[in-house]
């Protein structure tokens, strides 16, 4: 198995500790104070659904159709939720960031060979969040 299967299946199984990490900086953070008086719960679930579904988006099944029906809804519906689009914004970098903090925290990266696919599995995850970011932006400027 690759080291960038390896890496998504760990990315997987560990989702409720990401989302919880997740959870924790977007209400700490000055740049996300919306998230800090929204449901806790309903924020996990949604950001635990993006880590143990990691493997499904950053897919090259996985069409541009799809990235762009999902998130282009959940830009609007963050937009009535009334969460700022910067907030939204820095909330989808956290939630990437999380993924590679995971990924070098967990020491599988002893050869050059390893570096090289997890290199590539973060450009595919980059990739994939690029897109969700650009969709989502479309979706919060159409509103609902």
């Amino acid at each position: 198995m690759y080291i960038s299967e390896r890496l998504v299946e760990m990315i997987e199984r560990n989702a409720d500790e990401l989302a919880g990490k997740w959870l924790k900086d977007v209400r700490t953070r000055p740049e996300t104070p919306t998230y800090r008086t929204f449901d806790p719960d309903l924020l996990f679930d949604r950001v635990r659904s993006v880590y143990s579904h990691l493997g499904r988006w950053i897919s090259r099944e996985t069409s541009e159709e799809e990235v762009a029906s999902y998130y282009v809804s959940l830009g609007s519906r963050r937009r009535e939720e009334g969460f700022a689009l910067s907030e939204v914004m820095w909330a989808l970098v956290i939630t990437r960031r999380h993924i590679w903090y995971k990924v070098l925290s967990d020491g599988l990266l002893d050869t050059s060979l390893e570096l090289n696919q997890a290199l590539e599995l973060n450009n595919r995850v980059v990739l994939f969040f690029d897109k969700a970011a650009y969709y989502l932006c479309k979706g919060y400027e159409k509103g609902g």
